[in-house]
């Protein structure tokens, strides 16, 4: 029988509330489901949007076992993200890519829960004013956005300025976020911001959409003996090339000019780079803002998320917000970063 509108609520309903509710007992029962024998020990490890541990095994290196949020990503979208680490893998491009168990699968399913097993990766964060870490980050985008351009993704989104933009800041006013005595005043903000994002997108021009990693912050970048490798694909999309660069830089226009050049005297050894792809940095940046606050306002039923974020929902906040989006229209207004 087919789920009714009421069944497919409930349906969901349900399985957020197992989410929420996941144990260790649940965590446990899942990786030794693929065939892997625990030996109790278990660390949460700092992850909101899912639910990561590393789960100790009998005669092996720990593994990582990541719980994927309900109906965040189809499974489809999550295979994608799957196959991608592991063409990178393929490519002797350093990814932490899902373990294969029987007949290559690398989602599984137990109960209402999604998961996927990884290998245990250690490091340390990069030194972003470290001029060879950066040309080193820079060769490694590079190696990887050369795989990115060789197809599209199918079940993934682009990052685009409705997604990120247009959306999340009237998630914010459309559920009652911004205080009253705000709502007008951030809703024309909003709403310049935005054009002024459209703006730059029409300055940069027709730049090539690729699969990118999304979310190529420092955190997402370990350390170790042998330099560098990527982990966490899960907000992998297609986008420009500059999305997975500019979270590189900050500070003022000078530093950020010298961090970007190191940055792309490295990348440009293995990819060509778009210059007029500049002219996005700042309206990424601002695209982010907006959606961060929209992403933990729709996480704010989560009982995770207020105990990792008190400070979010505060009449502090929503002013340092509307701060944030003014200081970033100015931004967005000056000349790019030059390069070379």
């Amino acid at each position: 029988m087919p789920y009714t509108h009421a069944s497919r609520s409930d349906r969901f309903a349900d399985e957020a509330r197992a989410y929420q509710e996941l144990g260790p007992e649940h965590i446990l029962d899942a990786v030794e489901s693929v065939g892997l024998h625990c030996d109790g020990r278990l660390l949460a490890l700092n992850s909101y949007e899912n639910r990561v541990y590393q789960v100790g095994l009998y005669g092996n290196d720990p593994v990582i076992v990541k719980f994927y949020r309900p109906h965040r990503w189809t499974n489809e979208a999550i295979h994608e993200e799957h196959q991608f680490a592991w063409e990178l893998v393929e490519a002797e491009i350093p990814v932490v890519a899902p373990r294969r168990f029987a007949a290559a699968h690398t989602l599984h399913v137990l109960g209402p829960f999604r998961f996927a097993v990884f290998p245990r990766r250690g490091g340390r964060a990069p030194e972003l004013d470290n001029s060879e870490h950066l040309k080193q980050l820079g060769r490694l985008l590079g190696r990887m956005h050369r795989i990115g351009r060789t197809r599209p993704f199918a079940h993934r989104p682009a990052l685009s300025v409705e997604s990120f933009g247009l959306r999340a800041y009237r998630y914010l006013l459309d559920h009652g976020f911004i205080p009253p005595e705000l709502e007008v005043a951030y809703e024309s903000l909003a709403e310049d911001v935005v054009r002024r994002i459209q703006n730059c997108f029409e300055r940069a021009g027709a730049f090539q959409n690729l699969r990118l990693h999304g979310d190529c912050h420092s955190g997402n970048i370990l350390w170790g003996e042998s330099g560098p490798h990527i982990v966490d694909l899960d907000d992998a999309r297609s986008g420009p090339a500059v999305q997975d660069l500019w979270m590189f830089l900050s500070g003022g226009r000078d530093y950020q000019t010298a961090r970007l050049n190191e940055v792309l005297e490295g990348y440009t050894q293995f990819n060509d780079f778009d210059a007029r792809e500049l002219n996005l940095i700042e309206a990424l940046r601002t695209l982010r803002v907006l959606h961060y606050h929209a992403w933990l306002a729709k996480r704010w039923q989560d009982p995770a998320f207020p105990r990792a974020f008190p400070w979010f929902n505060t009449q502090r906040c929503w002013e340092d917000h509307i701060l944030s989006l003014r200081e970033q229209a100015a931004l967005m207004d000056e000349a790019p970063l030059s390069w070379p």
